[in-house]
Formats: C-alpha cells, sequence, structure tokens
C-alpha cells in the first residue's frame, strides 16, 4: 500500500552526493522534500534538479531540508551534477540519493509497473517536523514539475499548523486565508478578534495572521 497523507515517512540509510546519510536525523527538526527522478543524464531531470537547486534559500526559508533520489549510481550522480550545474547556473547543495537496489523506491512506492518497471516517477513527498506525510504528489516521467507550487504548498501548511487556518484555491503567500472548520464562531472572536468575512457560515475569510 502506497504512502498517505499522515503516515510516518518511512526512515532509510543511503548513499548520497553529500556522504552517508540517515533520513530522519538528516530532517533533524526541518520539514523534508523528498522526490524522485526517473533518471541521470536526462532532459526533464536536469531541468528540474536545477530548478530545486535555484530555489536553495526559498527552502531554506522555510525551514526544509530537500533530498533526490533515483535508482541511478553514486557515480552516476556525481558525474551529472557538473551537468545541472552548468545548464541550471547553479550548485547542487543538497543530496542526491543512490538507490541501485531500490529500497528507498519500494518503501516510498516510486516504482510504477505500469509506467516503467525499472525507473521511479515523479514523486513528491513533503514530511512535516514530526515525520508524517504532509502531502504527496506524482507525476509522470515526461512532465517536469512546478517546484515554486512544492513552496505554496510548504507556506500554506506551515501557516495552516501555527494559525488554524485553510487555504483557498489559488492562495498565495500574503493573500486572505479561511478560518479552519473545526473552528467554532466563539472561538474564532478569540483567536481573530478583528473579525471575518462570512460568505457562508461555514466560509470565514480571514486577514491571512502572519501578515
Amino acid at each position: 500500500m502506497s504512502l498517505q497523507i499522515g503516515d510516518t515517512a518511512p526512515d532509510f540509510t543511503a548513499s548520497t552526493t553529500q556522504g552517508d546519510i540517515s533520513f530522519h536525523e538528516y530532517l533533524g527538526d526541518s520539514w523534508g522534500v523528498l522526490f524522485s527522478h526517473p533518471k541521470d543524464f536526462t532532459p526533464v531531470c536536469t531541468t528540474e534538479l536545477g530548478a530545486v537547486a535555484n530555489l536553495s534559500d526559498e527552502f531554506a526559508k522555510r525551514n526544509t531540508k530537500v533530498l533526490a533520489v533515483s535508482v541511478d549510481s553514486l557515480e552516476s550522480h556525481k558525474s551529472w551534477v557538473s551537468d545541472i550545474e552548468e545548464v541550471g547556473n547553479v550548485t547542487v547543495d543538497y543530496p542526491i540519493v543512490a538507490d541501485e537496489d531500490r529500497s528507498v523506491a519500494s518503501l516510498y512506492d516510486m516504482i510504477h509497473p505500469n509506467a516503467s518497471d525499472s525507473m521511479t516517477v515523479r514523486s513528491v513527498f513533503v514530511i512535516n517536523p514530526d515525520k508524517k506525510v504532509a502531502l504527496t504528489l506524482t507525476y509522470p516521467a515526461p512532465v517536469g514539475r512546478n517546484f515554486d507550487e512544492i513552496l505554496r504548498v510548504l507556506d500554506a501548511l506551515q501557516l495552516g499548523g501555527k494559525y488554524k487556518v485553510a487555504t483557498p484555491a489559488n492562495w498565495k503567500q500574503g493573500e486572505d486565508v479561511i478560518i479552519s472548520s473545526a473552528v467554532s464562531d466563539e472561538d474564532a472572536k478569540d483567536l481573530f478578534p478583528e473579525g471575518w468575512d462570512a460568505k457562508k457560515p461555514y466560509l470565514r475569510y480571514v486577514k491571512n495572521p502572519a501578515n
């Protein structure tokens, strides 16, 4: 069975381009983004890992550590990094896991036989500081991911966890949010003393409390 939201993210030890790591220890008290790519030295993957490297400061602002994984060897990863850095004009400062035995891919159900029985699909797992899976996404091999969306999700998850709010469709950082349905009007008066705009009794917009 594939991992679901709220499940504990499986721990693992692995060799990476930045040395051997234990996943939970690597994350520490941070949020985490674990993402798989189908294969080294391929066009879409090269742009994706470069895009993630380019967002290094943005992930750091969100107390988030990133880890990439594929079933290629450590030697392949290290050789490929120079291509990523040249094409993207970036420095790849996060680890890339060598998963030749597919142990990590199996733990996280990253190989979908109907797509390919030898390559990982483009999986994304956002993991909270309690080591619980907070979000999962799966893309097919030909479609590059939008990592700005991953940042948006991190913003929404972190805001919601701190202030008991949810985020509406297409929300971006700084915009109004929605009071969680688990919060009664009575409790909302204490949490949001400036009031809210109730479009419906169950749809209560409030100014972003982080602003």
